[in-house]
């Protein structure tokens, strides 16, 4: 969901779990003249053809080979800890609003979370960012919110999965509720390896 607070709560994540980084699909966009219109003049960012997605599955697969020079690479070596047990645990959090339907991405996800916010809230906060290209007048109503409910609905059958957010909730209680999810499903990680 566009706005839903999925950065915010990405960002604090990586704060607060050692050895881990985000990957974040708003990086993989392609360039502006490369994302269709529709018929109705709307260019198509909510689709997954205005994504590189195999570039971002490049960079999951490079991870998934080796996190520990993946943060090097990315120059998160102050994010590395050293193991205090044989069995380091390394985090990807990755975010974005249509990464669960991109199958082969989806399928690799240990963990779920689905951040939701009611229509005239994510209205009222997609109004209040700036884009570059600014949204054109009914761009929300007329593309954003419709293309949110059909991308919504292509995940519906896997939805058991998920642990839906009330993106409305404080930030810091969302964090804590993830942040404690995280936390038992390392621990979970480590006493299987």
């Amino acid at each position: 969901m566009t706005n839903g607070g999925k950065t915010t709560l990405a960002s604090s994540l990586q704060e607060q779990i050692p050895n881990s980084c985000i990957i974040a699909q708003d990086s993989y966009f392609k360039d502006d003249s490369e994302v269709p219109m529709d018929s109705n003049g709307f260019k198509q960012y909510d689709i997954l053809e205005a994504l590189h997605m195999q570039m971002m599955m490049r960079d999951v697969d490079s991870w998934r080979k080796d996190p520990e020079s993946f943060l090097r690479q990315q120059g998160l070596e102050t994010q590395l800890i050293e193991p205090s047990v044989d069995n380091q645990v390394f985090v990807l959090i990755v975010e974005g609003f249509l990464i669960f339907n991109y199958r082969p991405l989806d399928e690799l996800f240990d963990k779920k979370y689905f951040m939701e916010i009611p229509y005239d809230a994510c209205k009222r906060r997609r109004s209040l960012r700036v884009y570059t290209p600014p949204d054109p007048p009914g761009y929300f109503d007329g593309y954003v919110w419709p293309m949110y409910l059909k991308n919504r609905e292509e995940i519906e059958s896997d939805t058991s999965e998920f642990v839906f957010l009330d993106g409305l909730k404080p930030k810091e209680e969302l964090l804590a509720a993830v942040c404690k999810d995280l936390c038992q499903e390392i621990q979970r990680l480590r006493e299987k390896n």
